[in-house]
C-alpha cells in the first residue's frame, strides 16, 4: 500500500511539474531596430521560399494545412517552426502592426483511403499588416491529440513587437510567412529559436 501511495504522488508531481513547465510565459528580450522575431519557441524545420498563390504545409507524417500566401506577397519565405511538449507554448507577434485579419479553421477528417488528405489539421490565421513590410501571416497549427488554438488579440488590434497573441495547447507548429524581397533571411534550419527575441530576418 505504501510503495502505491508514493507512486501516485510521484505520477501527480510528474503531471504538476509538466503542466508549470507548460504555461510558462517567460520574459523575454526584444530585440530593437528593423526586424521580424520569431513567433514561437522551437526549432525551425521547414524554410521555403514559394511563388505560387496557395501551398499546402506538411504536419507530421499525415497532417497538413493549406494556405495562401498571394494574401502576402507574390514570392514569399514560410519559415515553419515545431513546437514540441517541452517548449514554451506562447505565441508573439514577429512584428509591430495592426491585425488585418484573423481566419480560424477547425481540422477534418477525409477517406482513410485518401493519404495524401486524410488529416487537415486545425488552424489559426493571423495577418498583421505594417507599414514598413506591407504583410506577414503568422499560422498557428494545431495538433490532432489535442487540438486547441488560443488567440488573445482581436482584428484591428494594434501590436507590439513580441507581445503575446496567443498559445497552441500540448505542443505543435508555428509557420511564418514573410514577402522575400522585403526581408533579409536570418534563420536557417534546424535553429533553435525563441518566440519575441529569435531575430528571423531584417528588414531591407
Amino acid at each position: 500500500m505504501g510503495a502505491l501511495l508514493i507512486s501516485i504522488i510521484v505520477v501527480i508531481l510528474l503531471i504538476v511539474i509538466f503542466l508549470l513547465n507548460f504555461y510558462r510565459n517567460p520574459k523575454r528580450k526584444i530585440p530593437q531596430g528593423n526586424n521580424i522575431v520569431s513567433p514561437a519557441d522551437g526549432k525551425i524545420i521547414r524554410i521555403l521560399k514559394v511563388k505560387s498563390e496557395k501551398i499546402g504545409i506538411n504536419k507530421g507524417f499525415l497532417g497538413k494545412i493549406e494556405t495562401l500566401t498571394k494574401d502576402i506577397a507574390k514570392e514569399c519565405y514560410v519559415i515553419s517552426i515545431f513546437m514540441s511538449p517541452l517548449d514554451v507554448h506562447v505565441n508573439r507577434a514577429p512584428i509591430d502592426g495592426k491585425v488585418e485579419s484573423i481566419k480560424h479553421e477547425k481540422g477534418k477528417f477525409f477517406a482513410a483511403f485518401n493519404l495524401k488528405r486524410s488529416l487537415m489539421n486545425e488552424k489559426n490565421e493571423i495577418i498583421i499588416k505594417n507599414k514598413e513590410i506591407d504583410r506577414v501571416k503568422v499560422i498557428q497549427i494545431a495538433g490532432f491529440l489535442a487540438r486547441r488554438i488560443i488567440c488573445l488579440v482581436s482584428k484591428d488590434e494594434k501590436v507590439n513587437k513580441g507581445q503575446k497573441m496567443g498559445k497552441i495547447v500540448l505542443g505543435s507548429q508555428v509557420t511564418l510567412i514573410l514577402p522575400s524581397k522585403k526581408v533579409k533571411l536570418k534563420a536557417r534550419i534546424n535553429q533553435k529559436v525563441f518566440g519575441g527575441s529569435t531575430i528571423i530576418a531584417d528588414l531591407r
